[in-house]
C-alpha cells in the first residue's frame, strides 16, 4: 500500500444499539492507522448508506465513527453525494451495460470493504461484495436501480468493476434473521477475511450464494479443501444463523470442517 490511494468502505447503515448494525468504528479507526503505517499516501473512508442517507452527520456523531476519523486524520466522504461517473460494466450479469461509479471508488488504488457480518433481506447474507453495492442520486434511491435488477447479479458487476483488494469483516457482533434492521444481535466473537470463510461460519453454504460462486470462477474458489486459515480454526456452527425464509436455500454443509 506504500504510496497508494487507499479507500475504506464500511458497512454504514444505520445507528441502533440494540442490534450493532454498523462496524465498530474504533475499528475502523484502527485500519486506518494500519493503513498509514504501512506508507498510503492518502486514506478516505467512504461509504453511502442506503437507510440513513439525508442525515450523514448525525450517523457519524451517534455512532462515534466522527470522532475517531478525527483523531487519525482520515476523511470520510459521503458516496451518496459524491460526483459519479458513467462506467461501462465489464461484466453484464444484471445485463445493464453501465452505472454511475463514485469517483473515489473508481480512482482508488486499493478498496478495503469492511463490512458487518449479517444476514440480510435482500440477498440472504451480507459479504464484502454486498458491502459496495452504493447507491447515487444517479443511480436513484436507495440503489432502487441495483436491487430492481436482482441484488445478487449486482454484486458480481460491481465487483468486477471496484474489485476488492483486501476484507476486514466485523463477526464479533453479527445479525441473524430480518437483517440488517429487524434482526437480533449474534455473537461470533471473530474477525474475518474471504467470503467464503464468513459464509462457513454463518451456516450457508459458499456454493449456494451466487455472488461467491459466480466470483470464484475468476480469481479465486471457494472450497475450504483450498484456503489456508491462518489464525482460529473455521468451524460451521453448531446452530446455523437463521436467514429470512426465502433464503433457507442457502443452508447447507461446507465441504469439510476447516483447521488451522
Amino acid at each position: 500500500m506504500r504510496n497508494k490511494f487507499v479507500l475504506l468502505k464500511p458497512n454504514l447503515v444505520d445507528y441502533i444499539q440494540r442490534i450493532r448494525v454498523d462496524p465498530n468504528p474504533i475499528l475502523l479507526g484502527a485500519a486506518a492507522e494500519c493503513v498509514r503505517r504501512l506508507g498510503a499516501a492518502g486514506i478516505v473512508v467512504g461509504d453511502g448508506p442506503g437507510h440513513e442517507r439525508d442525515d450523514i452527520e448525525r450517523l457519524l456523531v451517534e455512532s462515534g465513527l466522527g470522532s475517531v476519523l478525527k483523531d487519525t486524520g482520515a476523511e470520510f466522504i459521503d458516496l451518496n453525494r459524491e460526483d459519479v461517473v458513467g462506467t461501462p460494466l465489464r461484466a453484464q450479469y444484471t445485463g445493464l451495460e453501465s452505472l454511475w461509479l463514485p469517483k473515489t471508488a473508481l480512482g482508488a488504488n486499493h478498496v478495503v470493504s469492511m463490512p458487518k457480518v449479517k444476514t440480510d433481506h435482500w440477498s440472504g447474507v451480507t459479504l464484502s461484495m454486498k458491502n459496495m453495492v452504493v447507491p447515487s442520486v444517479k443511480n436513484s434511491w436507495p440503489k432502487n436501480l441495483l436491487h430492481w435488477r436482482a441484488i445478487q447479479p449486482s454484486m458480481v458487476d460491481l465487483a468486477a468493476n471496484v474489485p476488492v483488494h483486501f476484507v476486514i469483516a466485523d463477526a464479533r457482533v453479527c445479525t441473524e434473521g430480518s437483517g440488517p434492521l429487524a434482526g437480533t444481535s449474534r455473537r461470533l466473537s471473530r474477525m474475518v477475511s474471504g467470503d467464503a470463510t464468513r459464509a462457513m461460519l454463518m451456516g450457508p453454504c459458499p456454493k449456494r450464494i451466487p455472488p461467491v460462486s459466480e466470483t470464484a470462477k475468476f480469481p479465486g474458489h471457494i472450497s475450504a479443501l483450498r484456503i489456508e486459515q491462518l489464525a482460529c480454526p473455521v468451524l460451521p456452527p453448531r446452530v446455523p444463523f437463521a436467514p429470512m425464509p426465502e433464503f433457507e436455500h442457502l443452508r447447507g454443509v461446507s465441504d469439510r470442517r476447516m483447521s488451522a
